[in-house]
């Protein structure tokens, strides 16, 4: 697998992460995560937090590709240069993903890529190592935060977490950003860091790609089973709610154990997407899927605009059955797919991608 059909397979999963980020956010901008049967819900529940895990993974993976040649030439000039490409790069997500805040979009993760993006450009040379230690660091300084401080702060509304009261103060923005926003840089940076990691080695290599596999899926299970028994053992001593606070595996609050899960689970999805784009890599199918990973910026700003704006004019944005949420997401990815194929034909980035590059070159 030579180093086109692996970016092949990126946008591939790419594509797959924003299904699953469609999934999860109609889910919740409908206030439909409970008005459905029990297996739907345990069906949806599988992409929460997931897909963006997936999404940062592929964000820190990028960087590296990104930056391959020139921190190979070791030419500080190229290094440089490549940094302050990245610092442009990172100012336009962070600014476009404040304008969609301003939009009520409460749930931006471009603005929290904008800073992922300038603390990467300063680690591009380091030792591999040094980026898995350093993963675990943030790990641990944002379990040590919520065991600390007050992790609902700022949070407000009759719906949980869906309005940061203080979100536009100074206080309320550094806390939200660093500590208990969606995706705080503590511990969501560790996903970035794991992504860059993956970005050095040689997934081309049969070898490598199915240890990483094994070792991903045995992650994910080992964790998991440790999650429901220590959830279990702990309840009677500390009550169910403190217990699952401290041992979930769900997105809120991100602990340990969930950053641990959600990881094994994005590599494995990686690595699969990576087989089926070698697998079937002339199919119409897994093409018209990589055209839409190639286009997931435009799509992550359109199902704000043109997703949500359109169940807004036809009076469906609240307290809507799972069942239409969960269709309303299938329908978007498939017009999604659509608007890929059709722009494709003509153009090699998406419209946004397009603005991007020209404003950073």
């Amino acid at each position: 697998m030579g180093t086109k059909q692996r970016i092949i397979g990126y946008d591939f999963a790419r594509a797959w992460a924003m299904f699953g980020m469609l999934i999860v956010n109609f889910n919740v901008i409908m206030g439909a995560g409970n008005n459905g049967p029990a297996w739907l819900r345990t069906f949806t529940s599988l992409f929460e937090g997931r897909a963006s895990a997936l999404f940062v993974i592929l964000a820190g993976i990028g960087i590296t590709m990104m930056t391959k040649r020139a921190v190979a030439s070791s030419d500080q000039h190229l290094v440089m240069e490549s940094r302050k490409n990245i610092w442009k790069r990172s100012v336009f997500l962070f600014v476009l993903g404040l304008l969609l805040y301003t939009l009520e979009w409460t749930g931006d993760i471009l603005h929290y890529y904008g800073v992922y993006l300038f603390l990467a450009a300063f680690l591009i040379v380091v030792n591999p190592r040094w980026l898995v230690g350093l993963a675990l660091g943030f790990l641990v300084v944002a379990q040590f935060l919520q065991l600390r401080y007050n992790p609902f702060e700022g949070w407000a509304g009759p719906v949980p977490f869906m309005n940061y009261a203080d979100f536009w103060s100074v206080e309320g923005f550094a806390r939200n950003l660093f500590f208990n926003g969606y995706h705080p840089l503590f511990p969501w940076f560790s996903f970035f860091l794991i992504g860059m990691w993956l970005g050095r080695m040689n997934l081309k290599e049969g070898r490598t790609r199915k240890r990483l596999l094994l070792v991903s899926v045995v992650i994910t299970a080992v964790v998991e089973v440790l999650s429901r028994v220590l959830i279990h053992i702990s309840t009677p001593w500390i009550g169910s709610e403190a217990s699952t606070f401290l041992f979930n595996t769900g997105p809120i609050l991100p602990n340990v154990l969930y950053i641990l899960s959600a990881t094994g689970t994005a590599i494995a999805g990686l690595i699969l997407c990576l087989y089926v784009t070698e697998r079937w890599a002339r199919s119409r199918v897994v093409t018209a899927i990589v055209h839409t990973g190639q286009l997931t910026l435009t799509h992550y700003v359109s199902h704000v605009v043109i997703g949500i704006g359109f169940l807004i004019l036809i009076g469906r944005l609240t307290n809507q059955p799972l069942a239409f949420a969960l269709t309303y997401s299938v329908c978007f990815f498939a017009f999604s797919i659509m608007v890929s194929i059709l722009w494709r034909k003509k153009f090699s980035r998406g419209p946004i991608e397009w603005v991007m590059r020209k404003v950073t070159g």
